[in-house]
């Protein structure tokens, strides 16, 4: 696929929809299994339509939030409705190359008013699945200007030309691809065909939304990584359980079937949500499947959301 930089930093994709559906389609061996569903899904106009159904509301942030670095009209409005209705609003996101200052930073920029600790991201699951492992020396797949915020902890060595960081760490760490190129993705392989060493994922998006395509992220240079040299990566963040472990210990002791999981992407904010047994409501006419005919893809892929709503 071709690959360039956007103004914004971001490797941009020329792949279409389709290509990305496909892309997902075919690391579904490293995803989790689907449970079968005998339901179908209901569509509703927005999240105002369904609201008296549900307590909680984990909202994805590309493609449910924002589109790049704008918000999606309207969707400020109707959160700030939610949340004066009582509804417990939280953002579960595979934004691991974000600090999580600079996320909040974000948010209120484009107009959302979220407390700290009701943003949850894959950054922190990754933390979070560390464990015994913080000791140990990382080499760090990120783009320098985003910061260590969060990281501080950790001995870090960022991925870059050299190749002789590939062969010095202890394992390596993958948040964020906006600075990543062939090059170093062919220094990474090589290092990992020499010696084998763990390859941690926090963001297992393999493409993300964005004003004018998409981004590649993590995801997409770690299922690559794993074809050509055999390591299974770990993955935290959607659709894997871990995230939404997170999400419901803030929560506190709630009713499950209460809650509704919200996003752009069937392969992982819909799928992690049938993971975890909640509902789910794919967003059909931003995001992932703009313009596309979304009850085609769930038909294909057999991950069935409870509603598809045409905008937030």
């Amino acid at each position: 696929m071709g690959v360039g930089e956007s103004p914004g930093g971001h490797h941009l994709t020329v792949m279409s929809t389709e290509t990305a559906f496909e892309a997902y389609e075919s690391v579904r061996h490293r995803l989790p299994v689907v449970r079968p569903s005998a339901a179908g899904f209901q569509r509703v106009a927005t999240l105002a339509d369904i609201a008296d159904g549900f307590d909680v509301f984990l909202l994805d942030a590309f493609g449910v939030l924002n589109i790049g670095e704008a918000a999606i009209p309207g969707t400020p409005e109707r959160i700030a409705n939610l949340k004066a209705a009582g509804k417990r609003v939280l953002v579960v996101s595979n934004a691991a190359g974000f600090p999580h200052a600079a996320l909040m930073e974000k948010y209120s920029r484009l107009g959302y008013d979220f407390a700290p600790e009701d943003v949850i991201t894959s950054r922190v699951t990754l933390l979070a699945g560390l464990n015994g492992r913080k000791n140990l020396h990382w080499g760090l797949m990120a783009t320098r200007s985003t910061g260590l915020r969060d990281l501080e902890d950790l001995t870090l060595t960022y991925l870059e030309e050299g190749p002789a960081t590939y062969d010095a760490v202890e394992g390596f760490l993958l948040v964020g691809s906006a600075a990543w190129t062939e090059e170093r993705q062919a220094l990474l392989e090589n290092a990992l065909k020499k010696h084998p060493r763990p390859v941690l994922v926090g963001n297992p998006d393999i493409v993300a939304p964005r004003e004018t395509g998409f981004s590649v992220e993590p995801g997409h240079f770690a299922h690559r990584l794993a074809d050509r040299t055999g390591i299974s990566p770990e993955f935290y963040g959607k659709p894997f359980p871990d995230i939404f472990d997170i999400a419901f210990k803030r929560l506190g002791n709630v009713d499950r079937s209460r809650v509704l999981m919200v996003g752009d992407s069937l392969h992982t904010d819909i799928l992690g949500a049938r993971t975890v047994g909640i509902a789910s409501a794919l967003v059909a006419e931003y995001g992932f499947f703009a313009g596309q005919d979304a009850e085609k893809a769930v038909l294909a892929t057999g991950i069935v959301p409870d509603f598809i709503v045409e905008r937030p």
